[in-house]
């Protein structure tokens, strides 16, 4: 199995890249067996059909990159250092990291909700062979896009496509009084030039949604890895709410998907204006 794919543009018009880390649903049948959860358990980590609600970025001049392994065997959004000494045999407690701890490093060990994924522990040699086998290629990929955007364009702006559960925003309140249905994550303006995210959430709420940023997502490995506005290499993560598409219980596409997925395709064509040759912006 390939540890993603790759959809190219006809033609490359925007140094604007879109990736989906956590839509992969190629659950091996070795994984499930081993698991102390059925299929449906694993997948409430996933983030199910992201990539089909964007999966019109080629159309309109931008590669989109998606996962195929899922998140519950390796996570490509985490340092291949946050290995958790609680799953894997043989290592040491280091300094406290809050997604180790928490059970989320590299090779998770718990699912949504905190559910653990297995009985006992792993091998150092399993975790070392998912991130050669998935992690490696995956950050590869990541990187030759963004090089390419470089050379073609001068620039680089990666779109960090992510859903969230609907509970986790139910604590959040909006400047109108609504919670919102998209979340930004920009590492606080560390990870990308606020112009650009300017116009991201203007494309966003001109389709009728409602944008917050950073709260409670500001973007996690791959934001603040590529996240290089100095050298004009932008990330910005979005995070959208599940419940807009789908039935997070069933985990499948709900009444709404395709409507959904039409808006998105708009919102899509206007994230990859942002790094067409002739926007001023691309060219600073």
């Amino acid at each position: 199995m390939k540890p993603y794919r790759l959809r190219m543009p006809d033609v490359r018009t925007t140094s604007v890249v879109f990736a989906s880390p956590h839509s992969g649903r190629d659950y091996p049948w070795s994984f499930i067996r081993r698991s102390i959860l059925d299929e449906r358990k694993l997948r409430s980590s996933e983030d199910a059909f992201v990539d089909q609600l964007f999966d019109m970025a080629p159309k309109h001049g931008a590669p989109f990159l998606t996962a195929t392994h899922p998140r519950a065997w390796v996570d490509v959004n985490r340092s291949a250092d946050e290995l958790d000494p609680a799953l894997i045999e043989g290592l040491a407690r280091n300094a406290h990291n809050p997604r180790v701890a928490s059970g989320l490093g590299v090779v998770p060990r718990v699912v949504a909700n905190g559910r653990a994924i297995y009985r006992g522990k792993l091998t150092r040699r399993e975790a070392d062979t998912r991130i050669r086998d998935v992690w490696q290629p995956w950050h590869d990929a990541i990187q030759t896009l963004l090089d390419e955007s470089h050379a073609l364009f001068g620039e680089a702006v990666l779109i960090d496509c992510h859903s969230m559960p609907h509970e986790a925003l139910e604590s959040l309140s909006h400047p109108r009084g609504k919670r919102p249905d998209i979340v930004l994550g920009d590492r606080f303006g560390a990870a990308a030039d606020s112009k650009i995210v300017d116009r991201i959430e203007a494309a966003f709420a001109a389709a009728g949604l409602r944008v917050a940023r950073n709260a409670p997502f500001a973007g996690a490995f791959v934001t603040q890895h590529y996240g290089r506005p100095a050298r004009s290499q932008h990330v910005v993560q979005i995070e959208i709410d599940r419940a807009l598409y789908m039935n997070e219980q069933a985990i499948r596409p709900n009444g709404n998907f395709q409507n959904f997925a039409g808006l998105m395709e708009s919102v899509t064509a206007e994230i990859a204006e942002i790094g067409r040759r002739d926007i001023p912006l691309a060219a600073e």
